[in-house]
């Protein structure tokens, strides 16, 4: 019997979205509040995350007592986070939005953006205009806590990457394995492909994806942090979230968290 083989956007299928990306939250998590405790100069207490995908760590923060809000362009994946949210006693928060070009009626005393999502935003002006939404959208002293995959200062069109990893969930299991395709470093633009092998108790089938990243180096997120003035860089961190070990941020260094200050 051969393997279905789907094409199409895994946001599309927040179920299997949410177990592959969220399997990890408690490290995440933590590391959060431990942020919002080391480096902002006000009480963490309205938490605002930008390209919230299924909130998959805003329901979780609202379980803990925060009050959460968030915004995505995917409406299955908005559609999913208020369900969880309003099926655990809080408000349906999340809203169709453009992370790139958005306001709020109350700010927020912190924002962020873990994995990635950031590097959807193809241009310089939506990148701009994405750190400014935010600044906007958070009181002075909070934080944007923004994480994301970073390209060699030296790496040319050749440039390979390659990640696998398995997520499980009950009955549900989901392999993933995605990979560099193509990758300009003069126009900035890296290919991705997604192979998700879903498993269920009932059957196995693969979700094919493609998803193109803007990409970044450590001088160009200097660069554009240097552009958005109402933020201070306060620390960096790798994706190993311990808050008692930061990091330098060098040339060669792939994996970053930048802890944002509003000033």
């Amino acid at each position: 019997m051969s393997l279905e083989v789907i094409k199409g956007h895994l946001y599309d299928y927040p179920k299997y979205y949410d177990l592959v990306f969220g399997s990890d939250w408690k490290a995440e998590f933590d590391y959060l509040q431990d942020c919002f405790k080391q480096f902002a100069t006000r009480p963490v207490k309205r938490v605002f995350e930008p390209a919230c995908g299924t909130g998959r760590l805003m329901y979780k923060l609202a379980d803990a007592g925060f009050e959460v809000a968030g915004n995505d362009l995917n409406p299955n994946a908005v559609d999913f986070c208020n369900k969880r949210l309003v099926r655990r006693g809080h408000p349906a928060s999340a809203v169709v939005g453009d992370m790139s070009d958005f306001t709020v009626e109350k700010k927020f005393d912190a924002a962020f953006n873990m994995i990635n999502s950031f590097r959807h935003l193809q241009t310089e002006k939506e990148a701009v205009g994405h750190f400014k939404c935010v600044a906007e959208a958070v009181e002075e002293g909070g934080l944007f806590i923004l994480g994301l995959h970073l390209n060699p200062e030296d790496a040319g069109d050749d440039y390979e990457a390659e990640e696998e990893w398995s997520a499980r969930r009950g009955n549900l299991q989901v392999n993933t394995r995605l990979w560099s395709m193509n990758y300009n470093p003069k126009t900035r633009i890296e290919e991705i492909g997604f192979e998700y092998d879903v498993y269920t108790p009932t059957k196995q089938f693969r979700i094919e994806d493609t998803t193109i990243f803007r990409c970044y180096t450590q001088t160009d997120m200097a660069n554009l942090i240097q552009k958005s003035p109402e933020w201070e860089l306060v620390d960096t961190y790798d994706f190993h979230y311990d808050i008692d070990d930061p990091i330098v941020v060098d040339a060669d260094t792939e994996d970053v968290v930048y802890i944002l200050r509003r000033k």
